[in-house]
């Protein structure tokens, strides 16, 4: 409609990156990505601290929730490295770290099956998650059915950040190789 004299032009939004001088003229919807990531990576850390802490757990970082989660899931024991590679984290001396927090909390219990040592969801964990379940849908899931959307853009973008990850996991072998 710029044949219209009595319309005015609509620019596009112009790009929102945290870090202009890492961009490049062709490189702008990777940067906005990067910084999508960024605060949603920071908005979901925040969100599950306040969640456990809700549900009446306080001191657990990010990554101790999502162990017990990922411990609790499907009710079956799991390793330390099955859950590191589902959780995708590289560095088992965090995830560790995060049972040892969960066990003394008597979230988690792990038990020796030959030289192999498994963990597992105490009634207690599995109450708490139980609690952020409520939670979650009380605060978060109701929330998210009154948005305009449809499941299938959500799921998208689910499957556009695992994608992405593999881009990110690639170039970190490369530059590990500089």
């Amino acid at each position: 409609m710029k044949d219209d004299k009595h319309s005015p032009e609509v620019n596009p939004p112009a790009p929102i990156v945290s870090s202009e001088h890492l961009t490049s003229p062709d490189s702008w919807p990777l940067s906005e990505f990067e910084y999508g990531m960024i605060i949603a990576h920071n908005a979901f850390s925040r969100w599950m601290i306040r969640c456990m802490n809700a549900a009446g757990y306080a001191d657990f970082s990010p990554l101790d929730v999502l162990v017990l989660h990922n411990v609790n899931h499907r009710n079956r024991s799991k390793r330390l490295i099955d859950i590191c590679f589902v959780l995708h984290v590289e560095d088992q001396h965090t995830v560790n770290y995060s049972l040892k927090k969960l066990v003394k909390g008597e979230l988690v219990e792990r038990e020796k099956h030959g030289k192999e040592v498994f963990f597992s969801s105490t009634e207690q964990g599995k109450e708490a998650c139980e609690r952020y379940r409520e939670i979650r849908e009380s605060c978060l899931t109701s929330a998210y059915r009154s948005l305009d959307k449809e499941g299938s853009e959500v799921s998208q973008a689910a499957a556009l950040l695992r994608l992405m990850s593999g881009l990110y996991d690639q170039a970190s072998r490369a530059a590990s190789s500089l």
